[in-house]
């Protein structure tokens, strides 16, 4: 006897032999959604997804429109009071269906943004995500494939082994086997290089030594891992002194060691001088890590590439694409010179890839993450540089490296501003308003963060802030641009001069006691002018 045909939701119990077969989720208002078959995947899928989509793109445009800036006016309290008004209670006890609930929070979400888009948002290594890997990233979802076995992700499985072979063999051109593996961004790549150079130790504890401007990630991976606290060597001018880390190694000799460089620091963009630092290490029979989730990307561009000379003597290598590869978070990736690295990653448990099964020919996903479910990131990944190609990713990364060099010479020009001595660290700008050299160190570096707190509360510009050495080797407190829009032009960014200047005369208007503190504007004075706002 043939089976009995599974129910299209919704549809009556199919009976068989006095059995009912159920039809689905019960009947109730919050849960007509899901009765009426309302899965993204399958056949019908789409075009129930189709009509969402189109309402939350609606609500995107208008939400952002409503917004008119790269951040909500009025700070925490005022975005946190909009977003409870429209999203609570999130777990009602009874459902206000899918339409009114996208509608609520996409709304909240979107008004109440930092917008990467808007030319004026530029604080962190937070980057406008390109429409086509936005658009891959639906697919990917719809799809939602888990990257941890075969039968979870039969093309996903060989789309993400293509594009790691791809990126292997751009950090590592002349390795005989590279590899690279997918990860949630720089914290995990370095853990994950940690943990594999840990476990090719031998002879003691492994001793991690790395500069005082590597990412906080690498203290936090060797706790994790249960490894002494890292040697910390002295930098100048922002980039890793080789003489400090040679005595480093010197004084480590004995232990097995892992030298941990960065190229594109996150506060100045700067790239340690990683062949003096290969050859050290090659010298103290030290591994070597580099932590390029910022400076990776350059390896695009045949221009910029020589900027990371030294990099193909890295053992491991992070490597970001949500950074200057303009991908929705999570889009990270941890080379290797030699897969064989990654054997310690490997892991059987029968449900996912069985002795057996893998015998028969089924790949093995397990050994590829230290997560077990696992997003389908290759995906927009893949469409992107399908899409684009090298030489389209080399343009977009040359046109922000090109934009941040003339943002920095309009910065120098400006009679009210001064730019960090020292030059463009990739795509990032230090610099602070005039006014504030003319204060006692404190004061000044008061005066900064006022700054940067008064254009966040009025919704104006999203600056960073950023503690680096000055020409006279003291520490300072700057504004940080760090410019990553693949299409913003100069211009676009120059009414950031003028928003800055503004506010530091605001700042140095009141009390040295009164400009530690945020405060949001009047309600009245929520609004930007219009000719002060950056359009994107």
């Amino acid at each position: 006897m043939p089976p009995a045909p599974l129910p299209t939701p919704g549809e009556p119990p199919v009976e068989r032999g006095g059995l009912g077969v159920s039809a689905g989720t019960p009947s109730s208002p919050g849960a007509q959604g899901v009765r009426g078959g309302l899965v993204a995947g399958g056949a019908h899928g789409p075009e129930h997804l189709r009509a969402l989509s189109t309402l939350v793109l609606n609500v995107l445009g208008d939400a952002a429109r409503t917004r008119g800036g790269p951040l909500p006016a009025g700070g925490p309290d005022a975005v946190a009071r909009s977003t409870r008004a429209l999203c609570s209670p999130v777990l009602p006890e009874e459902g206000v269906g899918p339409e009114a609930a996208l509608g609520d929070v996409v709304r909240a979400v979107a008004e109440g943004a930092a917008d990467p888009a808007d030319p004026a948002c530029v604080a962190h290594l937070h980057c406008p995500p390109l429409a086509v890997a936005v658009a891959a990233e639906l697919a990917g979802a719809a799809l939602n494939p888990s990257m941890d076995s075969w039968d979870q992700a039969p093309a996903a499985g060989v789309i993400e082994d293509l594009t790691t072979a791809a990126l292997a063999r751009l950090v590592h051109p002349t390795a005989p086997a590279p590899d690279a593996l997918i990860t949630s961004g720089g914290t995990e790549s370095n853990l994950v290089a940690l943990l594999l150079a840990r476990e090719r130790a031998a002879g003691g504890p492994l001793r991690v030594v790395t500069g005082a401007n590597a990412h906080h990630s690498v203290h936090r991976a060797a706790w994790m891992l249960g490894l002494p606290a890292p040697t910390v060597v002295a930098c100048h001018e922002g980039r890793i002194d080789p003489d400090a880390l040679d005595r480093a190694l010197t004084g480590l000799a004995g232990s097995p060691l892992l030298v941990v460089a960065t190229a594109g620091t996150t506060d100045e963009g700067r790239i340690d001088p990683l062949p003096e630092i290969a050859r050290l290490a090659e010298r103290h029979t030290a591994q070597l890590h580099v932590d390029a989730a910022y400076g990776g990307p350059l390896l695009f561009s045949e221009r910029l590439a020589p900027q990371l000379a030294g990099l193909e003597h890295a053992a491991t290598v992070t490597f970001d694409l949500h950074k200057l590869g303009w991908q929705p978070v999570a889009a990270g990736v941890l080379a290797v010179a030699d897969a064989a690295m990654l054997a310690p990653l490997s892991l059987r448990a029968d449900y996912l890839n069985a002795d057996d099964d893998t015998e028969a020919g089924l790949p093995d996903l397990l050994g590829r993450s230290i997560r077990t479910t696992r997003r389908p990131d290759a995906l927009k990944m893949a469409v992107t540089f399908r899409a684009l190609g090298r030489r389209g990713l080399a343009e977009l990364v040359e046109h922000c490296v090109r934009t941040a060099h003339e943002f920095g010479r309009a910065v120098d020009a400006h009679p009210r501003l001064r730019l960090r001595p020292g030059g463009i660290g990739i795509s990032t700008v230090l610099f602070r308003p005039a006014v504030a050299d003319v204060l006692p160190d404190e004061e000044g570096d008061a005066v900064v963060a006022a700054v940067r707190r008064t254009l966040l509360a009025e919704g104006r510009a999203v600056l960073g802030r950023a503690v680096a050495e000055d020409g006279d080797g003291r520490g300072r407190l700057w504004l940080k641009a760090t410019l990553l829009h693949p299409n913003a032009a100069t211009a676009d960014l120059l009414p950031l001069l003028d928003l800055v200047t503004a506010a530091a005369d605001r700042a140095t208007s009141r009390p040295a006691a009164d400009r530690g503190a945020s405060e949001a504007p009047a309600a009245e004075d929520t609004e930007a002018p219009e000719t002060e706002r950056l359009s994107p």
